[in-house]
């Protein structure tokens, strides 16, 4: 099993996206994610772009 930590990008019901790691394969309950990213400032660079083009809100 492993226990790299990976993260992702979540949306929430309010629309906003929140950035959360989870370790070796699992991964979000929601059907709305966007990763693995191998980093948080990966996931973060990311999620500015979603809050660009409009698919996640500024929170």
């Amino acid at each position: 099993m492993s226990n790299t930590q990976k993260w992702y990008i979540v949306k929430t019901q309010d629309q906003t996206c929140q950035i959360v790691s989870f370790h070796g394969k699992q991964t979000p309950d929601s059907e709305n994610y966007w990763g693995p990213f191998d980093s948080q400032s990966d996931a973060i660079a990311r999620r500015v772009g979603l809050i660009r083009s409009g698919k996640c809100q500024p929170m």
